[in-house]
């Protein structure tokens, strides 16, 4: 009587060729994410900096001024953003660009 079923050698093979693919798959969702998060805080950055302009034309703030959080928030849809990576946005003053700290992976800058 013959018994059917998969070597050592065979089943070695497959785990390895797995890790391959895992080994060659993973960086590239990495950097996917990366790249994504990215995006999404350069875009809150967008609506941060639209809603300053926003706020000071409302309340006749001067270019070099800062502008409340508060006041800000009020003109962004779904109130203030959160950086998907884990930075903290910093305001600023009317006339200059929002800023993203406290992200270590990538740089999240808006020009």
């Amino acid at each position: 009587m013959k018994k059917s079923g998969f070597t050592l050698v065979e089943i070695m093979i497959v785990v390895a060729i797995i890790g391959l693919l895992a080994a060659i798959a993973i960086p590239s969702f990495v950097k996917a994410r990366n790249t994504s998060q990215q995006s999404a805080c350069i875009n809150n950055m967008r609506q941060i900096d639209s809603g300053k302009e926003q706020g000071g034309m409302a309340y006749g703030v001067a270019e070099g001024t800062a502008v409340a959080a508060a006041t800000v928030n009020t003109y962004i849809k779904g109130g203030a953003p959160e950086c998907p990576g884990g930075g903290a946005y910093t305001y600023s003053v009317l006339g200059t660009a929002p800023l993203c700290v406290g992200v270590t992976v990538t740089s999240h800058v808006f020009n």
